[in-house]
């Protein structure tokens, strides 16, 4: 079965050693980037939360929401009162095996619980070059919006 699991001082040190392939790193940030964001965010007044994803208590990858609107410039309208998908990636040694698509339906059915307070949508942001991630957020219901974060391409689900 699938979960998500906050990351705890049981799972941190296995989270940042969670890696893509060096074709994917470009795409992505470090999961040891993503957890001193979290914490910055957090102790700004904004809020993230940081997840990592089980398959039958094997970590296989990272995840992390944002909600609401964290003050940076270039983030996109649909923020304000919305989820973000901040951070998502699957260890490489579990790539193609179908869990991208099934931790995102667990990540979804998590926001459906409106763990932060309500909204509409749930919005993330990808690269231009990432066919693999705008593939598996489109075939997930994504649409992009016409909006940019920075230079990256903005889509939307609803909840």
């Amino acid at each position: 079965m699938m979960e998500l699991r906050k990351v705890d001082s049981e799972n941190i040190w296995k989270i940042v050693k969670l890696s893509v392939f060096d074709e994917q790193k470009g795409f992505v940030a470090t999961n040891t980037e993503s957890i001193l964001e979290a914490y910055v965010t957090i102790t700004a007044g904004g809020t993230a939360l940081p997840f990592g994803i089980y398959d039958d208590d094997i970590l296989v990858g990272f995840i992390m929401f944002g909600y609401g609107t964290v003050g940076d410039e270039d983030e996109p309208m649909i923020a304000a009162s919305n989820y973000c998908l901040w951070r998502f990636m699957i260890d490489k040694m579990y790539q193609r095996q179908g869990l991208g698509k099934k931790a995102m339906h667990v990540a979804l059915n998590y926001l459906k619980t409106y763990p932060c307070g309500a909204a509409d949508s749930v919005w993330l942001s990808y690269e231009p070059e990432n066919i693999a991630a705008k593939t598996l957020y489109s075939a997930m219901g994504f649409i992009e919006n016409g909006e940019m974060c920075g230079d990256e391409i903005v889509a939307v689900r609803k909840l």
